[in-house]
């Protein structure tokens, strides 16, 4: 059943890839003609741009892809759909609140000959940012709390351990640029006794930049710093990803690829990234 779910998620993603060749809405627009609108007033360009600010004020639904290589004395593979909504709530005149979910499904070949292979949910993380709607001296920002739930549907999936910590966001945008900071810290306080507590650093600096044809080319890192060993698992991820339309239904396509110069031994290589990214303009 975990295996058909993971296969169903990726036959979803691998469709909507598809719809937009078959489609041809918008794919082949006049780039010429000024930037269309939908139905909440903004155009392409500007939800192009809102898709890299993860406290923009716009609800979004990532399905991201991920397949990791190398793992391991026999080269495993690891497979991962992060289902990651995000959702904006109004509080007042001058403030959001922004829900940032991350839901992992993975499938995680045996890292060693002969063992076996697991499939299942992993913990949740998610994240609440209080952000001012208007730029403060230019600068977006938010911060507020992160918390991880041991939602894990099997112990090799997840920590077995309530986490919680802070979580900030500094970021400009500019002329097309996006740059700035993502990070969060989460330390365990609950679980399972007898497995490791948790201690762990996420660090995300943001660098991309978007073209007049909603075109985004994106460099990061998804650095996490485990307090718990000292180690670094260093991620760096090279991606590109297009704006289009199926019908009335703006959609965002990423690949990318990424490399790992600091990872723990046995970790992975290096590894692929396919996004679809559902947009719900309020």
């Amino acid at each position: 059943m975990k295996i058909k779910l993971i296969q169903y998620l990726t036959a979803v993603a691998l469709m909507a890839g598809m719809g937009l060749v078959s489609s041809g809405v918008n794919a082949e627009e006049d780039r010429s003609a000024p930037p269309q609108a939908n139905a909440s007033g903004e155009s392409s360009e500007e939800l192009a741009m809102k898709l890299q600010n993860p406290v923009a004020n716009l609800i979004s639904v990532p399905i991201q892809n991920n397949w990791d290589f190398g793992i391991g004395s026999v080269d495993a593979m690891q497979y991962k759909v992060n289902v990651q909504p995000v959702i904006p709530f109004s509080i007042g005149d001058d403030w959001n609140l922004i829900t940032r979910t991350i839901l992992p499904i993975i499938h995680s070949e045996s890292a060693v000959a002969g063992g076996a292979d697991v499939n299942g949910l992993g913990d949740i993380v998610q994240s609440f940012f209080f952000s001012p709607k208007a730029p403060v001296g230019g600068w977006i920002m938010g911060a507020g709390p992160v918390f991880l739930y041991p939602s894990a549907s099997d112990d090799a999936l997840g920590a077995k351990k309530w986490g919680a910590g802070p979580t900030a966001l500094l970021l400009k945008q500019k002329s097309g640029w996006t740059y700035g900071v993502l990070t969060n810290h989460i330390e365990s306080f609950a679980g399972t006794s007898g497995r490791q507590n948790v201690s762990a650093t996420f660090l995300q600096p943001i660098l991309s930049y978007t073209t007049k044809t909603y075109t985004t080319f994106g460099l990061n890192t998804e650095s996490t710093y485990d307090w718990q060993i000292s180690q670094w698992t260093v991620p760096i991820n090279a991606t590109v990803s297009q704006l289009v339309k199926l019908g009335q239904q703006p959609v965002q396509f990423t690949l990318g690829g990424r490399y790992y110069p600091e990872k723990p031994n046995g970790g992975a290589d290096w590894g692929l990234r396919f996004v679809v990214t559902l947009l719900f303009p309020k």
